[in-house]
């Protein structure tokens, strides 16, 4: 017999890993995404701002335009009528209306970002300031009838200062264009880069996808492969153990019936050997019945309120017969009064004569072994922990971590011919998790091994 040592359970890890991989591939399409549409908030936010900022400056521009257009009118008006009454009126307009310029040319000012903003809004309110300086004095003259003198004043230095003032609104306005063109420049560059984002993220999206598939198909099918394997390896395995007590009770069954056994005690020989034989058989085919019932979803149990004792006694009694013909003597130490404990005692029994029966097989030159029972606590939680103890050839670190694993068996195992399918220590497990409890193993290679069953006490 050649059981497999690979692990049962990759098939397991292959799902797994299929499900990481399928997980990695929506993480990054999730983060491509999320750039993206960083992206292109970015985009909207900056196309926003250029929006506003030139709806703003051009409001502001025709504002000062007409403010500055409506001081020069009210001036205008003033210088060409006699009409006293007219002129009052038309001065107190200018007025008004240069109190409105100096204010939009405060709030540029206050609102510039640049440096090349904050000189542009300083000259134009200074050029601003001459002007009006130059226009206070014509009202001036105006209301002191001396019309002549303000029509000179205004065409030798009012006209020219107003022009100053309407190049810098002019510079003003070419400022603001000159931005909002380099704004644009810029959302158009950032469009390019996104689109390149984009159609680079689709790409690197369609090429590790299309990887990410081939790798979740290629690890499915390794799995799949593995476990066919497994399975192939597993019923070659069955085989080989059906085959040799059928084999022998066949043997024996045919001397009796071609009457080669002429006397008593050969007779009871054949007789032995067909009792034993069909035990091993017995056992294989319950061993193989009961992995797959642990399998099942559905309880396969029946649940009770047991005596820790009611267990150790039941799976000693079970395992007697093989203590005496293997010569072994058991130690036993059960701690009194122990907590009573919630299982099924067919299973819990089944599950110490699993490991009572391993400590048998590998105790090598020792002819003892040893099974206990005490009360633990851990974690403010109350149970019972049952050791067997065998002084054997104990288990290597690399096959410790893969005990419990369905069909495994050891390497020093299969060389030395220790019959077994692999399946005890896994039912074992099995049916210490099915009511709340565990099995852990310690072992030291040459010196033995120690396994227990954690179960957890009835409150």
């Amino acid at each position: 017999m050649q059981p497999s040592t690979r692990s049962p359970v990759r098939h397991v890890l292959a799902h797994r890993w299929s499900s990481v991989v399928l997980l990695a591939v929506l993480l990054v399409q999730i983060g491509i995404g999320l750039v993206l549409i960083r992206d292109l908030h970015n985009s909207h936010v900056e196309v926003q701002k250029i929006y506003d900022g030139s709806v703003h400056g051009l409001h502001m521009i025709g504002e000062l335009e007409y403010d500055i257009q409506e001081t020069r009118r009210a001036t205008l008006y003033a210088l060409t009528t006699t009409d006293g009454n007219l002129q009052v009126r038309y001065a107190d307009q200018s007025r008004e209306a240069d109190r409105r310029v100096t204010e939009g040319i405060l709030d540029n000012l206050h609102q510039a970002g640049t440096a090349e903003e904050r000189n542009a809004g300083m000259r134009l309110q200074r050029d601003w300031a001459n002007y009006l300086a130059i226009r206070d004095e014509v009202l001036g003259l105006i209301l002191e009838s001396s019309t002549r003198e303000a029509i000179d004043l205004d065409l030798s230095s009012g006209v020219p200062e107003f022009e100053k003032v309407h190049q810098d609104l002019d510079a003003i306005k070419r400022l603001y264009d000159r931005q909002a063109s380099q704004r644009v420049a810029a959302v158009a560059e950032f469009s390019r880069l996104s689109t390149m984002k984009i159609s680079a993220a689709l790409v690197f999206g369609l090429l590790f996808g299309t990887v990410a598939i081939w790798a979740v198909q290629s690890i499915r099918m390794r799995s799949a492969v593995q476990l066919a394997n497994l399975q192939m390896e597993f019923v070659a395995s069955v085989s080989h153990e059906l085959r040799t007590p059928v084999t022998a009770i066949l043997s024996a069954g045919e001397n009796i019936r071609d009457g080669l056994v002429h006397d008593a005690k050969c007779l009871r020989e054949q007789g032995r050997i067909i009792a034993t034989q069909a035990g091993h058989l017995s056992d294989l085919v319950s061993q193989v019945l009961l992995h797959a019932a642990t399998g099942k979803d559905k309880p396969w149990h029946d649940v009770r309120v047991l005596r820790v004792t009611d267990v150790v006694e039941s799976a000693l009694a079970d395992v007697t017969i093989l203590l005496q013909e293997s010569g072994i003597t058991i130690e036993r130490e059960i701690q009194a009064e122990l907590p009573l404990v919630r299982g099924d005692l067919s299973v819990l029994s089944q599950c110490l004569q699993n490991l009572l029966v391993n400590a048998v097989k590998y105790s090598g030159a020792s002819r003892s072994i040893s099974i206990s029972a005490r009360s633990e606590a851990t974690n403010n939680r109350f149970g019972v922990q049952i050791s067997v103890r065998d002084y054997g050839v104990g288990i290597g670190d690399g096959d410790l971590a893969h005990i419990f694993e369905p069909f495994y068996r050891s390497s020093r195992a299969v060389a030395s011919r220790i019959r077994g399918t692999g399946l005890g220590l896994s039912i074992a497990k099995r049916s210490a998790e099915a009511f709340g409890g565990k099995l852990t193993a310690v072992s030291t290679e040459g010196a033995g091994s120690v396994f227990t069953l954690h179960l957890p006490a009835v409150e």
